[in-house]
């Protein structure tokens, strides 16, 4: 029963991957059709800017726990938990995949759950320090208002604004609910945290790969600009990126799927791209960082439940 339980489970990802696949087929016909009047060379290069990326988030991986995680199966995990993330809103599957894997390694749930929010403490203070770098050199990059209705300007960052406060409030009110169990968990993390950063091999990881991982996640999307001859300055598709990604995390869809492309595009449409080839260009990078190497993740999702891995 065990063993056709795992082939089971095997079979999952490769079927729910088809499933997404004709249920955002118009969109990946869109962004296919696209991808021939571009540059090659400048699309292999996102291509392998795209498969770096998997590195350094293994770098970052490792990065939060003592324990030294076995290299190929690291690597592995984090290519099969980019598909699973694509599957369901957006951290759910790339965090279950790895809590998995670490615990499949003998690492507590405590510790493992600590590795996870100190991964994605690590993540968001790299992508707002890049983001907040590059707009203090490059202030009117970003040029929202000429796309946005003036009247709505006010009443936007209002809501803005409300909706950060009430979300503060309510996460302050859920906190002092569970005081002690978050209290626990916050010891033990915050103990994990100064105890990994006292050893420099684990800094140079943890902060190394989550600083690395936009980096080239920008880079990606500047050599597809570069492909489709966006007349838009690399530091400001850098910038695009950086924010549309910042923004796109608040939105809890599978993969970023229509956060990240409405954000993409917006974003580049602010730095001066026309809105035709900026559309053009996301699309074509979502095929290269999305859409590719989903049935490969997929596979390989497959084999390592079927080998136990995670």
């Amino acid at each position: 029963m065990g063993r056709l339980l795992r082939q089971i489970l095997c079979l999952l990802p490769i079927l729910a991957v088809a499933v997404w696949v004709v249920q955002h087929r118009s969109l990946i016909v869109s962004g296919l059709r696209e991808v021939p009047s571009a540059d090659g060379t400048w699309l292999l290069a996102a291509t392998a800017t795209t498969l770096l990326g998997w590195v350094a988030v293994s770098f970052a991986r490792q990065g939060t726990v003592h324990e030294r995680l076995p290299a190929g199966r690291l690597f592995a995990t984090q290519f099969a938990a980019g598909t699973a993330n694509h599957l369901l809103p957006s951290g759910i599957g790339a965090s279950a995949v790895n809590i998995r894997f670490m615990s499949r390694l003998g690492i507590p749930a405590t510790r493992s759950s600590a590795a996870l929010a100190l991964y994605f403490l690590a993540e968001g203070v790299s992508r707002a320090t890049l983001l907040l770098a590059l707009l203090l050199v490059f202030p009117e990059a970003l040029a929202l208002g000429s796309l946005l209705p003036e009247e709505i300007g006010v009443p936007l960052a209002a809501a803005v604004v409300g909706g950060t406060a009430v979300l503060a409030l309510g996460v302050a009110v859920a906190i002092g609910r569970v005081r002690r169990a978050v209290g626990r968990f916050l010891r033990s993390a915050f103990a994990d945290i100064r105890s990994l950063h006292g050893r420099p091999s684990r800094v140079a990881c943890l902060w190394g790969g989550s600083f690395a991982f936009p980096v080239l996640q920008a880079a990606g999307l500047v050599a597809v600009a570069r492909a489709f001859r966006l007349d838009v300055p690399d530091a400001h598709v850098v910038l695009a990126y950086l924010a549309a990604s910042v923004v796109a995390a608040a939105v809890p869809s599978p993969g970023g799927l229509g956060s990240v492309d409405a954000s993409l595009v917006l974003a580049l449409a602010a730095t001066g791209a026309p809105v035709a080839a900026a559309t053009s260009a996301v699309l074509a990078y979502r095929v290269i960082t999305v859409w590719l190497p989903l049935l490969p993740g997929a596979l390989v999702l497959g084999a390592l439940v079927r080998r136990k891995v995670v």
